[in-house]
Parts: structure tokens; sequence; C-alpha cells
């Protein structure tokens, strides 16, 4: 466990790293197909940010990139097929984030909420697309801005 999270409980712990996960099976199946590409895109986003990122978020990539593909296949086995039903259930999840940040330090908050919105944009782009235009679909279009998670104040 990463020393930022110590104080939150373990709901909210386990929420910030299911994170990723749960953007991608939102991102990626909103046109209810989540396809290859935009899965081993997240797959090789996590490991990238293990050493890649802000470093306050370095850690935090670590501990997400061990549990990135369980977590994964855990949302898509749990939640509903489709996206119409299980989009609004990882919409509210993700919501009880905007409880989580204010609870964190500010610079982490605003590195987390840079970042979460920088992986949600990378996997919708994963796939599709002609010659790199138009990749992202406007069903993953409506969610790509996690507008479910609000910026932290600067």
């Amino acid at each position: 466990m990463i020393s930022e999270f110590e104080h939150l409980s373990d709901s909210e712990k386990e929420l910030m790293y299911q994170a990723p996960a749960l953007v991608t099976v939102l991102v990626a199946g909103a046109d209810n197909n989540i396809d290859k590409q935009e899965v081993e895109k997240a797959m090789s986003l996590a490991e990238l940010k293990t050493y890649r990122s802000r470093r306050v978020l370095r850690e935090y990539y670590k501990e997400v990139f061990n549990i990135f593909e369980k977590t994964f296949l855990d949302a898509v086995m749990e939640l509903p097929e489709t996206a119409a039903e299980r989009n609004p259930l990882i919409e509210e999840r993700l919501r009880r984030i905007n409880f989580i940040l204010p609870k964190l330090d500010k610079k982490f908050a605003q590195q987390f909420y840079a970042s979460i919105c920088d992986f949600a944009r990378s996997v919708a782009e994963a796939s599709g697309g002609v010659l790199g235009y138009f990749s992202i679909s406007a069903e993953e279009n409506r969610y790509v801005s996690l507008r479910m998670i609000r910026r932290p104040e600067d």
C-alpha cells in the first residue's frame, strides 16, 4: 500500500486501485465491444505508468499494475454485459472518487485526476479510426472525459 492511502478506509483504497481497470471497462466497453487492442493498450499503459508517470504516482501505478488484469477481469465478469446496464454502475463507483480525492495530498489528487483522464483517452484511442483519425467512437467519447469525477481544486 502506498503512503498516500494509509488514512483511507479499505473500500476507499480498493476503489482507488480499481479505478484504471474500471475506466478501461467503461470506455472500452462503451460500444458494447471491449476489443483486444483496447485491453492490451490499457495493460501496457498501466505498466508504462509505473516508470513514466509523475513521480508522485509511480508507486500507485506499481500497485495498480500488479492487480490490473485480475481487477479488469473481475469487473467484466461481475458487471452486466451491455454498456447500457454496465456503465451507469461503473459511473456510480467512479463518482465515489470525488469523496476520496479531498482526503488525499493535493498534489497527488491533482496528478491522479490528470493521469486517469489520460488513461481513459488512451484506451479510447486504442482501436478504430482511419489513419489515426476518428479513433474515438461516439459512444466512447461520451465517457472519455470522465465527467463523473470532478477535477480537484487548485
